[in-house]
């Protein structure tokens, strides 16, 4: 195995890190006007409080995935890293411009008590996840699928040429996918009645997103599909009913390992679909960016593979530390009543 292959598959692992990962923390976000409405105002402001801290130890640390696996790209394929790039500028601005909204209401929605100050963060945390999620999945559909390139390894299409039904598929699909996988980790990581909530409305979104999952996949596999791809789908659909099953049970810790297990054996459908391709073309095969014409100089890839045989144990390790230091369940009767940070108690004027 030569190394461009090695790389190719190690950005496949990025790319199933930061969706498994980051996956649950847009799921969470998106879920804020769902499970985050309580009885009353103090009711609901506690619920979104314990939402939000569910995933406040971890969200940066998920991003790293995304930043690692762009710049595994561009130094393992430049042909790759400057056609994606470039031709999906506007979507990719999209992304960037609503993640840093949404890390902005994560920061700033606790600095002042006013309920419309909040709402007005809120909002930014839910279209922040949204955005990302939907076009996330659009815009890997439309790898997978093909995009007009020419024999310059430029991309020709626009944002309405990703915008095609099947791309859109892909990223409702995503969307459902994160929607199960955040209610499940709400589910495991709360105690009282949202994670009662979080278990109904799992149920229901696990069942369209195995149903959106099974169509995306099956229009895929007819022109993209291979054995393995195959058989990558068949463990991620196994993996998602299972995840529902547990879920039925009570058993948070399966189902959220279940659609862990889905989002890593559905990015690993994707990959397989595309290989030998980075970037296939649509319009003609022989215009396709390959492992091959799209890789840098073996020299390059041997001193990125030291790199991160050296790196990558060290930020597993940690990151694992983190979700272990973290581990614990959280509930309504947890969180503290709201105070304004600008507001100096009188005992202290």
């Amino acid at each position: 195995m030569d190394l461009a292959v090695i790389w190719f598959l190690l950005i496949a692992v990025l790319w199933t890190g930061y969706l498994a990962l980051e996956g649950f923390d847009f799921g969470v976000g998106m879920l804020l006007p769902i499970l985050g409405k309580g009885r009353d105002a103090d009711d609901t402001e506690k619920r979104r409080r314990v939402m939000i801290n569910t995933i406040g130890p971890v969200w940066d640390g998920n991003e790293v995935w995304i930043l690692t696996a762009g710049g595994a790209t561009f130094a393992a394929f430049p042909h790759w890293y400057a056609t994606l790039f470039s031709g999906f500028y506007l979507p990719l601005l999209l992304i960037l411009v609503a993640l840093i909204v949404r890390n902005m209401g994560f920061d700033y929605r606790g600095k002042r008590a006013s309920a419309t100050w909040k709402a007005r963060w809120d909002l930014a945390i839910i279209v922040g996840s949204f955005v990302p999620a939907l076009l996330w999945g659009v815009a890997l559909t439309n790898v997978v699928r093909g995009v007009p390139i020419d024999e310059h390894m430029e991309y020709t299409g626009n944002l309405f040429t990703l915008l095609n039904p099947v791309g859109l598929l892909g990223g409702l699909t995503f969307v459902a996918l994160f929607l199960t996988h955040g209610a499940y980790f709400i589910a495991l990581k709360t105690a009282g009645p949202i994670r009662e909530d979080a278990r109904a409305f799992a149920t229901k979104s696990g069942l369209a997103a195995a149903g959106l999952a099974v169509i995306l996949l099956l229009v895929l596999g007819i022109t993209r599909g291979s054995i393995w791809s195959w058989l990558t789908t068949v463990v991620a659909a196994v993996a998602l009913l299972a995840s529902i099953a547990s879920n039925l049970r009570g058993k948070e810790g399966f189902a959220f390992t279940g659609t862990f297990v889905t989002i890593a054996f559905a990015v690993a459908t994707y990959f397989f679909m595309l290989y030998p391709n980075v970037m296939p073309s649509s319009t003609k095969d022989a215009w396709s960016l390959t492992i091959h014409n799209a890789s840098s100089t073996d020299y390059t890839l041997k001193i990125m593979t030291i790199a991160a045989v050296v790196f990558t144990p060290i930020v597993l390790l940690y990151q694992g530390w983190t979700y272990w230091v973290f581990r614990k369940r959280i509930s309504v009767e947890q969180i503290p009543a709201a105070q304004d940070p600008g507001h100096v108690p009188a005992a202290v004027r």
